[in-house]
């Protein structure tokens, strides 16, 4: 009874580890760091760093944005899809 007691208190037991809860590095927003970066709907290219392979916005937990700019990102996607620079869907 013990032991059991024992292994639960120890962080380096292998049945306590749990990958759902590992941590995790924080990401940075990509727009904030880099001062050079201008999002542009323009640009197909840049956009597509922020969408996936069936053409759907990516979330902020993927992207690593903060809130400000990941309302620019939809924005400028939403226009870029409008004008037939991002497809709304890929097959």
């Amino acid at each position: 009874m013990a032991d059991k007691k024992q292994r639960k208190n120890n962080k380096n037991y292998d049945d306590d580890y749990n990958p759902r809860f590992r941590k995790q590095r924080k990401k940075v927003c990509l727009l904030c760091s880099d001062k050079n970066f201008v999002l542009d709907y323009k640009n197909p290219e840049q956009l597509r760093k922020f969408i996936n392979d069936k053409g759907k916005i990516l979330p902020r937990r993927t992207t690593g944005a903060c809130s400000k700019h990941q309302r620019d990102i939809t924005t400028a996607v939403k226009r870029a899809r409008h004008i037939a620079l991002l497809p709304y869907t890929q097959n």
